[in-house]
């Protein structure tokens, strides 16, 4: 598996980091197990989520939801909800 993560907006900030890449093999295959799997292994991305609060995803560009796979040579993105005002 080789996928490249992205980080944006506090959770960027917040995790203090603004992409990695990750080379093992998670599952599920999909959004939440990539979160998941990001949480175990990297203690700041967890504690980052934790202050952030509900996130949202985009694979390859296109908004998606937990239960959307992740693929090789993908690219996620986690960003905080965007507000308006």
């Amino acid at each position: 598996m080789n996928v490249k993560v992205r980080f944006f907006a506090s959770l960027k900030e917040q995790f203090g980091r603004d992409s990695v890449v990750v080379n093992t093999p998670f599952a599920p295959a999909t959004v939440a197990g990539l979160r998941q799997h990001l949480c175990e292994q990297h203690p700041g991305f967890a504690k980052a989520i934790a202050e952030v609060g509900r996130l949202r995803a985009a694979v390859n560009q296109d908004m998606a939801e937990d239960d959307t796979p992740v693929g090789e040579q993908a690219e996620v993105a986690f960003f905080p909800p965007v507000t308006g005002g």
